[in-house]
């Protein structure tokens, strides 16, 4: 299985979670799953989140766009990592 592992640190994360949410149709269309998402406890703005990733070119075309980027800074993205990970063999 391939997934998407990601982290935003954001300003706000009720602000985050709004626009995050409403682009779960767009998620859906790049191939996208959510499988999670999860808060620092020591630092609630620091966001993790897994997609289960259908087609990893429709992926990586969704995650480049310039409107993923502008949704990442209208949501307060203040930095973030994104990583495609395979699942190891036996685990």
């Amino acid at each position: 299985m391939l997934v998407l592992m990601c982290r935003n640190r954001v300003a706000d994360f009720s602000k985050w979670e709004q626009v995050f949410d409403s682009h779960a149709a767009a998620h859906r269309a790049a191939g996208l799953g959510l499988r999670g998402v999860w808060r620092e406890i020591e630092n609630p703005n620091n966001v993790f989140f897994t997609f289960e990733v259908e087609d990893l070119e429709k992926a990586r075309a969704f995650i480049s766009d310039p409107a993923a980027a502008q949704a990442g800074k209208d949501s307060g993205v203040q930095d973030g990592e994104y990583h495609f990970v395979e699942s190891s063999a036996g685990y």
